[in-house]
This record gives structure tokens, sequence and C-alpha cells, in this order.
């Protein structure tokens, strides 16, 4: 029992590291889908273009998309076999957060009715919680045959981070692709 209590802080470190990862990520494919064939691909501008971001995060997220593409053996094509189009989601997060504390943690403050300091104001706070889709789509019979998803807050702060944070959220989305099926 001892032992058990001894790793029990150990094993709680582990959870909480390995989970707190700021994209969440997933991905769905068409199981009839020939993986293998694929080697080309292109941007299919029709569908990026009615992606409801600034054109300066599009081509972040383009080339990003691109970079891992061609880190897994794809070549860019006039003729591409697959299609990359992109979309994005956003909403506004807001937490509330009951700050009571002190000693009884109930009363007006002060050692009047409700005796204690029991300072009870909330906290709320807001965030940008966004999504980005990325779709590839046969060229050929001009089908969806893999989508990734990843979802995350989202920065603003300064080029530099929303650029490391576009290339956070395409790396973790791309590295569900190709898929792992199942023989």
């Amino acid at each position: 029992m001892k032992k058990l209590l001894k790793l029990l802080p150990i094993v709680m470190v582990t959870l909480v590291i390995t989970s707190c990862s700021s994209v969440r990520v997933a991905s769905d494919y068409d199981k009839n889908a020939e993986f293998g064939k694929y080697k080309t691909f292109a941007f299919f501008k029709t569908g990026i273009d009615k992606a409801e971001i600034s054109d300066l995060d599009k081509r972040r997220i383009l080339r990003a998309i691109e970079t891992e593409l061609l880190a897994q053996g794809y070549t860019k094509s006039e003729n591409p076999d697959l299609l990359v189009s992109i979309f994005t989601k956003s909403e506004q997060r807001v937490n509330v957060y009951n700050n009571t504390w002190g000693y009884g943690g109930w009363g007006w403050g002060g050692f009047g009715p409700g005796w204690g300091w029991g300072w009870n104001q909330p906290t709320v706070s807001t965030r940008t919680q966004g999504s980005l889709f990325v779709d590839l789509i046969d060229a050929n019979k001009k089908e969806l045959v893999w989508q990734g998803m990843g979802t995350g807050l989202l920065t603003q702060r300064s080029v530099e981070k929303k650029e490391a944070k576009i290339k956070e959220f395409v790396t973790k989305i791309m590295q569900e692709y190709p898929p792992q099926i199942a023989q």
C-alpha cells in the first residue's frame, strides 16, 4: 500500500502533463477511399474562399497544410489527386468562477452577520475557442474522403504567437492523416 501511495503523485503528474494539450483533434474518413493512391494535392479555392477568417490567417493555415503534406511526400500539382479545403468556426466561451473564501465564506464580509471574510464576488472571463476543419477531397470523384478537426483556444497577442498557434493546430490535425485503417 505504501508503494502505491508513493507512485500516486507520479501517476497524477503524468496524467496532467499528457492531458493538457492546447489543441484537441479528431478525424473522420471514408473507409472505401484508397489513401495509398493519392500522391498530389492542390488547394480548393472555392471552398477556401468561404472560410470566414482573414486572408492573412487563411494564408498562414494553407502554408502550414502545404508544409505538412510536402513533409509526408505529397507533391503540389495543377492536376491533383486531392483537393484541400478548410473552414473555421469560433465561439466565445464564458467562464464564471465563484471565488468564495474565508471563514464560512457565505457572509457579507467583515465580522458582522454571517461572520467571516466571505468575499463572494464571482469572476467572469471570456475566451475565444476556435475550430479548424481540414477537408481532403478526391479530385476525380469530387467526394470528401478525409476530414480533420482541431479545437482550441485562440490567441491574438502577437503575429508570432498567432502563427505558432496555427502551426500547432495544423500539425496536430495532419498527424491524423492518412488514417490508420485496421485490416
